[in-house]
């Protein structure tokens, strides 16, 4: 793919988002579904997608430190744990902060905290800066299935529900591991 064919499908791909759209993305892992964090629809059509119980909340993802701080209660976090998480990012780490104040209820579901990563993936990193901001991240399969890890597969789960991004996938074996970013206790494998 061209660098131009690649910024259209990148251009579209957030328009798409930003029109209220569910996209599949490649990440370092498997393929995630993503929205907009503060549409509300979006939000639930994703949901209604994954049929996932809005109660487990997902994380969100950025392309810099930039876009996931809003989502941090600063005044609650320790310089400490911030260093921590700033030391592994961008990176295949995702960290649970106190969330802020006026993160909506839907990202964090019955959860207290936010979870967020600072992603080194090239087109997922792409896509949040094409988007402008953080993106909902939440692996790309029906509640209780294995996760797509390729675009056919996220084509052949969702159909045209959903925008796909087409990409390599960065590596990993599994879904990146989630700290506590105060205790640094580690909450997923």
């Amino acid at each position: 793919m061209t660098s131009d064919a690649h910024a259209t499908t990148l251009a579209a791909t957030a328009a798409a988002l930003r029109a209220g759209g569910v996209v599949a993305y490649p990440t370092e892992a498997v393929y995630g579904l993503g929205c907009d964090p503060h549409s509300r629809v979006a939000f639930e059509k994703l949901f209604a997608l994954k049929q996932r119980p809005p109660t487990q909340g997902v994380l969100l993802i950025g392309a810099d430190f930039d876009q996931v701080a809003p989502y941090i209660d600063l005044a609650a976090t320790p310089r400490e744990a911030l260093e921590r998480a700033q030391a592994s990012w961008p990176g295949p780490h995702t960290w649970i902060f106190p969330r802020a104040a006026g993160v909506p209820d839907w990202i964090a579901g019955g959860h207290a905290g936010i979870a967020l990563r600072v992603t080194e993936h090239p087109v997922a990193a792409a896509l949040c800066r094409a988007f402008g901001g953080a993106l909902v991240s939440t692996s790309a399969n029906r509640h209780g299935e294995p996760p797509a890890r390729s675009a056919a597969a996220v084509r052949a789960m969702f159909g045209d529900a959903v925008t796909v991004l087409d990409g390599a996938l960065g590596g990993l074996e599994r879904p990146t591991p989630i700290r506590d970013a105060i205790s640094g206790e580690l909450l997923r494998q």
